[in-house]
């Protein structure tokens, strides 16, 4: 069986292809649910400064007992903290949130205001400082991927963005190969729009597998690391069970034809910027 909680190696840092997201998580909710996960066996947790529980996550990874250094914690830097100075009071502020220094920091969306350089600059900085032990991106169209790289000393390990069946971003996997990184895909599951898809029930019911369990399988498979998120046990483990079946390319080919031009389902992208074009 392969291991589920090693990706593809991303600059010499290996990420659990498969996390826990806690997007729209109460606190109360995002502590037991934290828990539960890693109860279940995730070793990959993501949150945000803007998600507003940071604090509870922590008490989440505290209360599971499982070892701090077996969990790969991610967090996220909030636009309007991109200033030099204000970006690692930020990052200071998180890690005493979360109890604990995150493994990963990430720029939220990209923003034209202040200039990239000195954003990305101060997100080195930040690491410099001890404040988090990697960086990279979240939301970030492939050009402003490239672009922030070339200001960036460290390697920017993940674009996490939204990704889904339903939604090709083929030029941003190319560009995170190119530059030895990442993808990081939130709404995996295309906020549960993939449940009633035909030819992923198809495909699920070869491998006595739910529609779900399929598309989380479609993404790993590609070395892209998916964080699905649940308020509910029952469904966090259906997510964390696809390690023992494996998709054909006939059936992955399938899968990734069902992309289509009104496939995204949350844009709050900069008006400076834009996505790449459907492939």
């Amino acid at each position: 069986m392969p291991n589920p909680t090693v990706t593809a190696d991303a600059a010499g840092v290996q990420i659990p292809l498969l996390g826990f997201g806690t997007w729209q998580l109460e606190p109360d909710v995002a502590r037991h649910m934290v828990r539960t996960a890693l109860e279940i066996g995730y070793r990959h947790i993501d949150t945000a400064w803007i998600y507003k529980n940071e604090k509870t996550v922590g008490e989440g990874i505290r209360d599971s007992g499982v070892p701090r250094d077996q969990i790969f914690l991610t967090t996220k830097i909030w636009v309007a903290h991109f200033a030099d100075g204000n970006l690692q009071r930020q990052a200071e502020e998180s890690a005493e949130s979360l109890g604990t220094v995150p493994d990963l920091l990430l720029l939220h969306w990209p923003k034209r205001t202040p200039a990239m350089e000195e954003t990305v600059r101060a997100l080195n900085d930040a690491r410099a400082r001890g404040l988090t032990k990697h960086i990279g991106l979240s939301n970030f169209p492939s050009a402003a991927f490239e672009e922030a790289q070339g200001y960036s000393d460290a390697p920017l390990i993940t674009n996490q963005v939204e990704h889904h069946p339903y939604l090709s971003n083929r030029p941003l996997i190319d560009m995170a190969r190119t530059l030895g990184s990442t993808l990081t895909a939130w709404s995996p599951l295309a906020q549960g729009k993939v449940a009633d898809e035909a030819v992923l029930i198809e495909i699920g019911r070869t491998h006595s597998k739910t529609p779900g369990q399929v598309t989380l399988r479609w993404l790993v498979q590609q070395g892209i690391i998916a964080i699905p998120r649940s308020t509910r046990e029952s469904r966090a483990r259906e997510n964390f069970n696809i390690w023992d079946f494996q998709l054909g390319g006939e059936e992955m080919q399938r899968i990734s034809r069902l992309a289509r031009s009104d496939g995204r389902l949350g844009d709050w992208l900069d008006p400076s910027f834009q996505w790449d074009a459907a492939a």
